[in-house]
């Protein structure tokens, strides 16, 4: 089965690391990754650009309208994804709880519930 993992952060956030720190959480960020893509469980793993830089589309009466955004009520924002095959909730969680931002930031785990046919795109 297929799972969703969220991290959510904010930018006062990624600023605050100081550039040492940064690199060791992202080198562990990236052994995380090896030994999950190595299992064959990580089928991908994404991180999103900071909200200032998303937009937003809209189409009312059949007219697209494209804003900056999105203007969050908070300060956090989606800021990574991963997806993973397992072979159920219980594995997901293991999995979720081993990701180095576990430890200081909550992440959501959503079941994939289903996907478009990769021939129907």
């Amino acid at each position: 089965m297929k799972y969703m993992i969220l991290i959510y952060g904010n930018q006062e956030l990624w600023e605050s690391f100081p550039e040492e720190e940064f690199a060791k959480a992202v080198a562990a960020q990236d052994a995380f990754n090896r030994k999950y893509a190595e299992t064959g469980e990580l089928l991908g793993a994404y991180g999103n650009a900071d909200a200032a830089q998303a937009k937003v589309v809209r189409v009312r009466d059949g007219v697209p309208a494209v804003t900056d955004g999105p203007y969050l009520e908070t300060k956090e924002y989606l800021a990574s994804w991963y997806l993973i095959d397992v072979d159920g909730e219980r594995r997901a969680l293991e999995i979720a709880a081993e990701l180095p931002f576990a430890s200081t930031r909550a992440v959501e785990v959503w079941p994939i519930l289903h996907e478009a046919a990769g021939n129907t795109l």
